[in-house]
């Protein structure tokens, strides 16, 4: 049986303890993430901060400065833990308490935890230093690092019964995780470029003329690198369109949270797109009473009502 939040086994001393932990990591590493989930009922947000500790756990060890085989090892070491997780063998006393809140979490909402399996695989593949030669490939990047985050919030957040196409919420939650992802990749071209990893599709740096790479506060001499900025930010905002499809699926808190997350990366996205070289000058943020704005604005239903709008409007046209 599915548990709900009203059936949510008993949290004992110790996994509050643990929740406390992952909660004192999001807060202090997690600074768009954060917003978001403090929008949520205590349950959901508790497990969210599960949900990033063991992520950023695993990002950690894949941008360390230990050698490749001991990343590897460790990444294993990681799934090996997950795999503990999965079938049920943390106990609430275990010394790691991000184990044991990921565990009650787990045992309080249908999480897929495969997909920080694919996290895993992701990381992996940062550190074997692929590269990307179409989006098509970017994808199956995107969708370890960040499309598998979006279906495991999902777990979490749950659509709402009855809510209309929920069999493609995942979908939906997928899409979105590639649209968060393909913005923080034009956030960080350039320091990306300085720890030697490009991911942009090596097809569209060569179309604008891009190719010899970002390693300064300029583009390429000759480069067309607003045109590629311009063309990876439409590509961005087709995924936003289709991924806030999830929203009206989602209770009203639920949806604020992603709302919320998904907002501080448009906008994030308008500015790069208003000055695509501020990528080379520096990381492009929010000061944070915007990011409030946009929390304050999910948790409104602005952006479910527009959303749930638009899509009917398309129906109805479909049908004229």
């Amino acid at each position: 049986m599915i548990r709900t939040v009203e059936s949510a086994p008993h949290a004992s001393a110790p996994v509050l303890a643990a929740y406390s932990y992952c909660e004192a990591v999001t807060g202090q590493q997690a600074r768009n993430f954060a917003y978001g989930i403090r929008l949520l009922p205590t349950p959901k947000r508790r497990a969210m901060s599960a949900l990033y500790a063991f992520s950023r756990r695993v990002d950690d060890i894949g941008d360390g400065a230990l050698t490749d085989d001991v990343k590897i090892a460790r990444l294993e070491d990681t799934r090996e833990l997950l795999t503990r997780i999965r079938d049920g063998k943390v106990d609430e006393d275990d010394i790691d308490p991000v184990a044991v809140a990921l565990a009650h979490a787990a045992d309080t909402f249908p999480i897929p935890l495969g997909g920080l399996d694919e996290l895993i695989d992701g990381v992996l593949m940062d550190v074997r230093g692929e590269t990307y030669e179409t989006w098509d490939d970017l994808k199956v990047y995107c969708r370890c690092v960040a499309g598998a985050i979006g279906r495991l919030s999902l777990g979490v957040f749950g659509p709402e019964p009855g809510a209309r196409g929920a069999e493609r919420a995942p979908e939906y939650a997928d899409t979105l995780g590639l649209a968060l992802q393909l913005t923080n990749i034009l956030r960080d071209v350039r320091e990306d470029a300085e720890g030697g990893r490009t991911y942009l599709p090596s097809d569209d740096l060569a179309k604008f003329g891009c190719s010899t790479g970002f390693s300064g506060p300029t583009p390429p001499e000759g480069s067309d690198f607003a045109g590629l900025v311009h063309f990876e930010v439409r590509r961005a905002r087709a995924l936003f369109a289709e991924g806030y499809r999830l929203l009206p699926m989602l209770d009203r808190r639920s949806g604020a949270c992603v709302a919320a997350m998904a907002g501080i990366y448009l906008r994030l996205l308008d500015r790069i797109e208003r000055d695509p070289e501020a990528v080379l000058r520096g990381r492009v943020s929010l000061p944070g009473r915007e990011k409030a704005y946009v929390a304050v604005r999910g948790l409104s239903g602005l952006d479910a009502r527009h959303v749930t709008r638009r899509t009917v409007s398309r129906t109805v046209r479909r049908r004229a």
